[in-house]
């Protein structure tokens, strides 16, 4: 389905997202190039403009030290869940 074109705004998350939804720069990035999904296949699996989906790869590669400092940030989010994770009674 096809929409306006949307900007890559931070307004939602800790990162750069699609404005208007909830889908990550690193999200469309990971979909296009770590799963070898097609750019139409994604827009059209989470409604958006095709052109969506480029912005969004565009963003990633045109902000390389801030695209490393996010993933960074989630790396440490995941080890320090890790770290605090409940994986049974003993630890209520």
């Amino acid at each position: 389905m096809t929409q306006r074109s949307a900007r890559i705004v931070r307004e939602l998350h800790d990162e750069p997202h699609i404005e208007g939804s909830r889908l990550t720069v690193r999200y469309i990035k990971e979909r296009v190039e770590g799963l070898s999904l097609d750019p139409q296949t994604v827009a059209d699996r989470h409604n958006l403009d095709v052109a969506d989906v480029y912005h969004a790869l565009a963003y990633y590669y045109d902000h390389p030290k801030e695209m490393l400092k996010v993933e960074q940030r989630r790396q440490a989010r995941i080890e320090e869940s890790a770290e605090t994770a409940i994986t049974g009674p003993e630890d209520l």
